[in-house]
């Protein structure tokens, strides 16, 4: 009898002591692997094709991280469905920092209203299925012309594509790099306040939309100014105004809409920040916090943003939160009065 309570007590023991053991081996081996973070490549997930803005953004970071940090970044472009295809895929990646999203003003601040309209729905929640890491940049876009139909129609300002406009409803094409992108809205945010009708024509991405409006297939396009600015230099695409409150360094002599048309109020800023899917560990969150604000605040990655037209940002975890759902309120306002829908 004695001894079949002493065998308990010992057995009991022993299984207490085995999963003290384990526990602690788990937690140091999760600290270290954590403590060792990265390891191994990290998947930067870019919801629009090569060569975009969000694309351009993108890649100073991913140099400048290999060149100081070394750490192992590539980029992954997943376009389609106004950045939707490439934000769910991260939304359902496992929260371990190896993936990013270059999130923008689209996947994170007008899709929620645009795609939630009647029988519409977002395959992700861009607050609640996502961490918000750091706020990279913002850049106007710019509203371009086909040199062609600009010269053919006599277009040499904004009131003069107004104009044009109202007495052509429906013959003017507007190219966007898809639905729900800031291009798109920055046009019809433009047809609302101007009463102007054009034919809104979505594409996969900047890129495409860009060629086919230099080759004369679509008219104008709101595009995002660094995928545009060297056409803009070069002659390819007429230059008629930035869509942001001020003027950008880039182009001081371009009036915004506002001034140009007079239509206060008209503002459409781009911006691009980089998130990951929901629940990261917090000191990974910090890892990656800092050394992405450090890159962003590097002289190399802010030379390089100042001469495609974008302002270089960085800022906290949580300030990027607050910043995402300021968006998402002001983006519901605008779809809604605007009547845009998905096309």
């Amino acid at each position: 009898m004695i001894q079949d309570k002493l065998s308990h007590v010992i057995k009991s023991t022993t299984l207490f002591f085995t999963a003290v053991i384990t526990l602690f081996i788990g937690t140091s081996q999760a600290s270290l692997a954590q403590s060792d973070y990265p390891n191994k490549p990290i998947r930067f997930v870019i919801p629009f094709p090569a060569a975009g803005a969000t694309d351009n953004i993108a890649r100073p970071l991913q140099n400048e991280l290999l060149n100081t940090v070394k750490w192992n970044v590539i980029i992954d472009n997943k376009p389609g469905a106004g950045g939707n295809i490439g934000a769910e895929l991260v939304s359902k990646a496992a929260p371990d920092g190896y993936t990013w999203l270059m999130a923008s003003v689209g996947t994170h601040g007008i899709n929620l209203p645009l795609y939630t309209q009647g029988s519409g729905k977002l395959p992700f929640d861009p607050i609640k299925d996502f961490t918000p890491i750091t706020l990279v940049a913002e850049l106007p876009n710019v509203l371009v012309l086909n040199p062609e139909f600009a010269a053919k129609n006599k277009i040499n300002s904004v009131n003069d594509l107004i104009a044009y406009a109202r007495a052509n409803p429906g013959k003017v094409n507007m190219a966007s790099s898809g639905n729900g992108t800031s291009i798109h809205m920055a046009g019809e945010l433009f047809k609302s306040m101007t009463k102007t009708f054009m034919v809104h024509l979505p594409y996969r991405g900047s890129p495409p939309a860009v060629t086919d409006l230099m080759a004369g297939n679509v008219d104008i396009m709101f595009d995002n100014l660094p995928s545009s600015i060297s056409y803009i230099r070069a002659g390819r695409l007429k230059a008629l105004a930035v869509t942001t409150a001020k003027r950008s360094p880039a182009f001081p002599d371009l009036p915004t809409i506002a001034e140009a048309a007079n239509l206060p109020g008209y503002e459409a800023t781009s911006w691009f920040g980089v998130v990951g899917p929901a629940n990261m560990p917090a000191d990974i969150l910090n890892k990656d916090s800092a050394v992405l604000m450090a890159a962003i605040n590097s002289a190399s990655v802010k030379e390089k943003y100042l001469a495609m037209g974008a302002q270089p940002v960085g800022n906290t975890p949580a300030q990027f939160s607050a910043f995402i759902k300021s968006e998402i309120t002001k983006w519901t306002k605008v779809v809604k009065e605007s009547g845009a829908r998905v096309d």
